[in-house]
């Protein structure tokens, strides 16, 4: 399906949509915030300026980057980007006044489904060992744990052990092994007692 500036998704509480040049300030508000940020690779924005910036060369016209909003108001408060090379990388953010609101699944539930029915075959997601509320999220929506690996992450610079989760929409058993290639430092932990330490945080839902 071609980048289509009209489509929206609607859930229970939320209006999913493409991005619009209007929405700068409020994708500011998300992402100038240090906690938001902290787990995504790059540093909080710190003007109108650099977040239009980040808009044109992420997110504008791209089919498949989503604004989540409000039903209730038509104003961004997240966002979920599928990359559209062969990883299909699944990342999302969400403002931190709606975490604990089961916002940031209900959004990627209804997206999964969109992407079924656009065709596109797997999804793939990984996130930093100590963001237990985004492995949460992953799970939540059905997504598999395979892996983990250690990078030097930049341009934070700094090394990260990232947990890999995949979800197959096709019914094979394929997995996405190109970050086993790239990273020589590999850690397969134990599944188990990797989620028996996750189901310790009484974090919520994100």
């Amino acid at each position: 399906m071609r980048y289509n500036g009209n489509m929206q998704i609607d859930t229970e509480r939320l209006m999913i949509r493409h991005f619009k040049d209007q929405d700068i300030e409020a994708l500011f508000d998300l992402l100038k915030d240090e906690e938001v940020n902290i787990y995504l690779p790059w540093f909080p924005l710190k003007s109108l300026a650099e977040t239009r910036t980040f808009y044109e060369k992420r997110l504008k016209d791209r089919r498949y980057s989503f604004a989540i909003c409000l039903k209730e108001q038509d104003r961004v408060i997240g966002y979920v980007c599928v990359s559209e090379d062969e990883s299909h990388d699944f990342g999302y953010a969400l403002n931190k006044n709606y975490w604990h609101k089961g916002i940031m699944t209900e959004a990627c539930k209804a997206i999964v489904e969109y992407l079924k029915d656009d065709g596109i075959p797997y999804i793939t997601a990984t996130h930093d060992l100590n963001n237990i509320r985004s492995g949460k999220v992953m799970r939540n929506i059905g997504m598999k744990y395979h892996y983990a690996y250690k990078e030097r992450w930049m341009p934070k610079d700094i090394d990260v052990i990232f947990c890999f989760y995949q979800m197959n929409f096709d019914g094979s058993d394929y997995v996405y092994r190109q970050y086993l290639t790239m990273y020589p430092e590999v850690v397969i932990e134990d599944e188990h007692k990797r989620l028996k330490g996750e189901s310790d945080d009484q974090s919520g839902v994100f």
